[in-house]
């Protein structure tokens, strides 16, 4: 049965606490200082297919956000919606090429690593393709570690870029409040963790996970502070 829940005006984000794409919105929702009422959907309990959740969110994933009885999904759109309605503080930078790069670099992580190993891919490769606990590890690490390589190499250029400019170096993602890639960087890095994934020789990118997290909006967001956190 899908956990319960009220219909109270303002927003609800329906989310599960190890969901990566939820932690992002959870990340952008503490930001702003928003407050939600808080809609556990249990995805290993398969909560997500059932058809009452489904007639709320047709892809039968999550997060989905619901603001005032109009629904969102997806988080990159959803984050985009928040920084347009509740435009401070700003995940975007205010200059085009500051939020190119930022874009970019958010969807580094949530269109080529990502959708590699959420939690649909991985049961698919221990279902139907038979493989076991070792080669899925494998999978996971692999796919995760390339992909943060891409990452470092990545922010190592917008900070040149960003010199070149003129602009001051940061420690976070880009520039010197969080942005959208923070707010999707900080979720692959607790999911690289919790898979054992070697982050080692990323000294750029863990900087700035390590700068998120001395945050409160992100500490606040983190899997550990969901009301549905199962240890």
């Amino acid at each position: 049965m899908v956990a319960a829940w009220f219909i109270l005006r303002g927003m609800k984000l329906y989310s599960y606490f190890r969901s990566s794409a939820s932690f992002r919105v959870r990340i952008a929702l503490a930001l702003k200082g928003l407050p939600y009422d808080y809609a556990a959907i249990n995805l290993l309990a398969g909560e997500q297919r059932q058809s009452d959740y489904q007639a709320l969110a047709p892809d039968a994933l999550v997060p989905l956000l619901e603001v005032d009885g109009q629904r969102l999904s997806q988080s990159l759109a959803i984050l985009e919606y928040l920084d347009e309605t509740h435009p401070t503080p700003a995940l975007l930078p205010a200059d085009p090429w500051g939020r190119a790069q930022v874009r970019a670099l958010a969807q580094s992580i949530a269109c080529e690593i990502h959708p590699l190993n959420n939690l649909r891919v991985l049961k698919y490769l221990v279902g139907p393709l038979q493989q076991d606990e070792a080669a899925k590890l494998t999978w996971y690490r692999h796919w995760v570690r390339q992909g943060l390589e891409s990452f470092e190499r990545q922010l190592v250029a917008v900070d040149a870029a960003r010199a070149q400019r003129g602009l001051p170096a940061s420690t976070l993602c880009y520039g010197d409040i969080p942005t959208l890639a923070d707010c999707v960087l900080v979720p692959q890095i607790f999911n690289g963790k919790r898979f054992d994934t070697d982050l080692s020789g990323l000294p750029r990118t863990m900087a700035a996970f390590e700068t998120c997290m001395a945050l409160a909006a992100f500490q606040q967001a983190q899997p550990s502070a969901c009301p549905d956190f199962v240890d």
